[in-house]
């Protein structure tokens, strides 16, 4: 099951709590950004701007979340995989903000001898939809954020950042390489790897999803299943295919009840050499 923030406090052997409230700066010609906010072995810090390649009729104005980390620490997805903090965001006390959806780019998936976990090495920025009530005034942005930090010890870290955007704030590029590699929900045949066909088998009376996958880049791609309300699924397992396809196994027994999952919507998530998509689908 997915280790919620707290209970995952008590085993840690340390817990780094954050909080700035800091000026803007210029994060490029255009873009803003607030300062570092320094931790145990990680910084982290709010950016914004507009972005290119983002999807037509989308919101133009984005914060990015930046989290930096020394080589070799890991963070984590929006589903951790066996063990894991997965992020939080919480903008709830921001001003003249109506929404911010906060879009994940693809993850890795990161195997050691703790387990096997999804998430990022060394530095990943989460971009965020801004809509503000009032597109004629500033948005104050003021996030709460918990992430986890790992290598071989494992921080839970909380951060308080705060940044004023304003309504004719610039480009960010930095936005934009961030937004190229979020899972596009319309793959894009030369590049993006795509779902063919699903199933669902029972074998030996245990009802596995199949996944069968077309990547134009070749068979490196990986793939990746999680469910709204941080239900744990295992990850994928890939197996062979002589019809050209990469094929993905998930044991829809394992940390569950399958009769609990019928019916539930899933999000297929995968990643290529030279693209990424992600698809929506319901257990039948």
């Amino acid at each position: 099951m997915k280790t919620n923030l707290s209970s995952y406090a008590r085993i840690l052997i340390s817990v780094a709590a954050l909080s700035v409230i800091a000026l803007a700066r210029p994060a490029s010609a255009d873009g803003i950004a607030a300062p570092w906010l320094e931790g145990f072995n990680n910084k982290v810090r709010l950016i914004g701007g507009t972005a290119s390649g983002a999807t037509p009729g989308a919101p133009s104005t984005y914060a990015g979340v930046e989290i930096a980390m020394p080589e070799g620490w890991k963070t984590y997805w929006r589903a951790p995989g066996e063990s894991g903090i997965p992020p939080e965001f919480d903008w709830s006390a921001s001003e003249n903000l109506q929404s911010a959806t906060v879009l994940y780019p693809a993850p890795h998936r990161l195997v050691d001898k703790g387990g096997a976990n999804i998430g990022y090495k060394d530095h990943i920025l989460f971009p965020a939809q801004i809509v503000a009530k009032d597109p004629a005034k500033p948005v104050l942005l003021k996030l709460k954020t918990a992430f986890g930090v790992c290598k071989e010890l494992c921080v839970p870290v909380e951060a308080e950042l705060e940044l004023p955007l304003p309504p004719d704030v610039g480009s960010e590029p930095a936005i934009s390489d961030a937004l190229a590699s979020v899972p596009r929900l319309k793959p894009v045949a030369a590049t993006d790897p795509s779902l063919s066909k699903w199933r669902v088998d029972d074998k030996a009376g245990k009802p596995t999803l199949v996944l069968e996958v077309s990547d134009p880049g070749g068979a490196d791609g990986d793939a990746f299943v999680d469910m709204p309300g941080g239900t744990y699924l295992p990850l994928p397992v890939k197996q062979p295919d002589a019809n050209g396809h990469n094929v993905y196994e998930v044991n829809l027994t394992e940390g569950a009840d399958f009769k609990d999952l019928k019916g539930k919507l899933l999000t297929v998530t995968l990643t290529g050499v030279k693209g990424q998509s992600e698809t929506k689908i319901t257990l039948p």
